[in-house]
């Protein structure tokens, strides 16, 4: 069946009786968030935890599955923003973090384990050292710092649209609903919130992403003004616009501009990194750059995060030109769970799994599309993938927005957590399958698209 439109009135119909549906489901996470104000500032504990009319609060999860407050439990599509690729309390993971405990769990030094663990790292990314933060917003703050200052600029050159982290230098040109972006060829500095001072934004310059071509006339505008860009960071696949991949020939010709020019290539591999490859969108591209930043699924669900880099570019942290620190950097308990995380769970054979699940899922969600005429497509590389509602692929931001389809979304959440299956919340992201993910929890996720695609077309 050829692509056909959606008809709005049914979208919203049924997003009506879904939402209905939910808040009678989930009434004990509306009792939570009615208590939750009074201490936690909007009820919650991270602005992305936000939903109307209240956020979901959780107790546990176990494997591929999580349950609320009220009781529903759910398979996990979500999987804490990507962070939970082992699953939840795996128990190679919990062993390791029991025994560490039992022997102390900080010292501000360095033990064993974040020996192991970055020998690990270096073995799956090719890049010899490593620094360990505790968040990905860590990480690429940090590397950013490195790359200046082994360069001596100032200038950062970013992906219009995409995120990396929470500190004021990326907080600019982030996806969202921007009514004027420029041109390919000089997009604009645009902070995303309050709080952001304009010098920070001005010292930030973005770039389409999928154009390497327009990225390179810009530096050399860049270069003519003596803004000569300190580093380029951008993820390998973008992964806040839903999942967008790179065109062929793209991250290669990235990797040549910014060694022409002195610039530092830092992949920003938080989401992808361990989740799309053993070594990440490096080792799935083949394309290495300068500096790597890795969090969320290092961790094996703990606060962790690591900064990789070659010896050139991370000399400036050897020599102590820069001041790479944190109390908590390395801490036993992380160090001890990404240890186990990375030898004992996140296998050539965890890999084999998720590959073919993944695929498993992407088919079905494809046969929903061709069945019932949806205007969507799916992508999907590693754990990683997701149903994306536009008529044709999308490339970069500027085509992101103007297909973006929020009322489809919207209903797309509500009747997978409705029906047992919890996804990202009202937001542009993908969805990440676990090692414990199985054909029973990859069907129920394409059996809820189709229900969802049968009543729209009925």
């Amino acid at each position: 069946m050829s692509p056909e439109p959606v008809d709005r009135r049914r979208v919203r119909d049924l997003t009506e009786r879904e939402e209905k549906r939910l808040a009678g489901r989930t009434r004990e996470s509306g009792e939570m968030y009615r208590r939750a104000r009074s201490a936690l500032s909007g009820g919650v504990a991270s602005s992305y935890q936000v939903r109307e009319p209240w956020p979901i609060y959780f107790t546990g999860g176990s494997g591929p599955r999580v349950r609320d407050v009220s009781g529903n439990e759910m398979w996990d599509f979500h999987n804490g923003f990507g962070s939970m690729i082992q699953g939840h309390a795996h128990p190679a993971i919990g062993r390791a973090i029991a025994e560490r405990y039992g022997l102390g769990t900080h010292f501000a030094a360095p033990t064993e384990d974040a020996v192991i663990v970055a020998e690990e790292l270096r073995r799956r990314w090719g890049l010899p050292q490593w620094r360990y933060t505790n968040s990905g917003s860590e990480a690429t703050m940090d590397a950013i710092r490195i790359a200046r200052a082994h360069t001596g600029r100032d200038t950062v050159l970013k992906v219009f649209g995409g995120y990396h982290g929470h500190h004021d230098t990326v907080m600019v040109s982030i996806a969202g609903d921007h009514d004027d972006i420029g041109t390919p060829d000089r997009l604009a500095s645009l902070p995303y919130g309050a709080g952001i001072p304009p010098a920070t934004v001005d010292l930030t310059v973005a770039v389409p992403y999928n154009d390497a071509q327009a990225t390179e006339r810009r530096i050399e505008r860049l270069v003519v003004e003596g803004r000569t860009p300190a580093c380029f960071i951008l993820e390998p696949v973008v992964m806040n616009m839903r999942v967008v991949l790179p065109l062929d020939g793209y991250l290669e010709a990235v990797r040549d501009i910014t060694r022409r020019h002195g610039i530092v290539l830092i992949f920003d591999e938080v989401k992808t990194g361990l989740c799309v490859a053993a070594g990440g969108g490096t080792e799935r591209f083949g394309v290495r750059p300068d500096l790597v930043t890795l969090a969320k699924a290092l961790g094996g669900g703990l606060p962790m995060g690591a900064i990789g880099g070659s010896d050139e570019v991370m000399s400036v942290v050897r020599d102590g030109a820069v001041y790479q620190v944190g109390t908590y950097n390395g801490n036993p308990l992380g160090t001890a769970a990404a240890r186990a995380n990375l030898l004992d769970v996140l296998t050539p054979e965890a890999y084999t799994h998720l590959e073919r699940i993944n695929q498993r899922l992407t088919d079905a969600c494809d046969d929903v599309i061709a069945k019932y005429g949806l205007p969507a497509y799916t992508v999907g590389i590693g754990a990683k993938g997701c149903v994306t509602f536009a008529p044709a692929p999308v490339t970069d931001f500027a085509l992101f927005h103007r297909h973006r389809d929020p009322e489809l979304s919207r209903l797309f959440w509500l009747y997978h957590f409705n029906r047992g299956v919890y996804t990202t919340p009202n937001r542009d992201q993908e969805w990440t399958l676990s090692v414990t993910h199985d054909e029973q929890a990859v069907d129920a996720y394409a059996a809820a698209f189709e229900e969802m695609a049968a009543e729209l077309r009925s």
